[in-house]
């Protein structure tokens, strides 16, 4: 079953979440400082990720070509309309804008190359320890966002299910069109991609800044394009 670890991904991030709601009790000095170590280990995790890039410049245009495309059309409100559709359904917890953490854990759980190493691995082959992993690490996350955020963490297992559940569906085909070089460098270059967004995440995380990191998103779809060009004038031009 390709989906496998993909479900089991969002099943850990809605535990995570109610486990996190039971825990609400927290001091508020403790979750800014416990918000703040978390923010510097994303910082941290995105920094890694983008010194993995084997060509820089492919990496800055991906990012100036999608922040134009995701500004276009607007991604970062788009997605905070949703959170605050939520909110409207809902109602307050008062414990955090359902927007907000609706919002932060989408991008923090779907951008990165767990994800998508991740479900080609489960596309592919039908291995999900990758994924397995991944549930882990964003089930232990959404229990500590939860804790400021607010219940608006556990809606971010829909976009996470719907984003790798596609990219698995996508591989159980991939391999018969993809030469495996265009394969590694894609992953290799949307990873460093991946890092600069999330050492974004990171940074607003923190307090730093208030970075429209969705708005970045399209990105990861222009780092596809780019590589692909760039592998194809190496190959078959020269």
């Amino acid at each position: 079953m390709f989906l496998l670890g993909t479900l089991v991904n969002g099943l850990l991030i809605v535990i995570g979440t109610l486990l996190g709601k039971m825990l609400h009790r927290i001091p508020e000095k403790m979750k800014t400082t416990v918000m703040h170590g978390i923010g510097l280990a994303v910082i941290v995790l995105g920094l890694q990720m983008g010194f993995k890039s084997a060509n820089f410049l492919i990496v800055i245009l991906s990012l100036v070509i999608g922040a134009a495309i995701g500004e276009f059309f607007a991604l970062e409100d788009k997605l905070n309309s949703v959170g605050k559709w939520l909110e409207t359904k809902i109602g307050s917890t008062g414990e955090g804008s359902i927007s907000q953490g609706f919002v932060t854990a989408t991008l923090i759980f779907v951008i990165g190359a767990m994800a998508i190493i991740g479900a080609l691995d489960s596309g592919i082959r039908g291995d999900h320890d990758v994924l397995y992993t991944k549930a882990i690490i964003d089930g232990f996350t959404s229990l500590i966002l939860t804790t400021t955020l607010g219940i608006g963490v556990m809606f971010s297992a829909v976009p996470v299910m719907l984003y790798q559940g596609l990219i698995a569906l996508f591989a159980t085909q991939i391999d018969k069109f993809i030469p495996q070089a265009l394969m590694d460098s894609f992953i290799v270059e949307l990873t460093a991609t991946g890092g600069v967004m999330i050492f974004a995440i990171g940074l607003n995380l923190i307090g730093l800044t208030k970075i429209r990191v969705a708005n970045l998103l399209p990105g990861i779809l222009v780092t596809g394009i780019l590589v692909t060009m760039y592998y194809g004038y190496h190959h078959y031009l020269l």
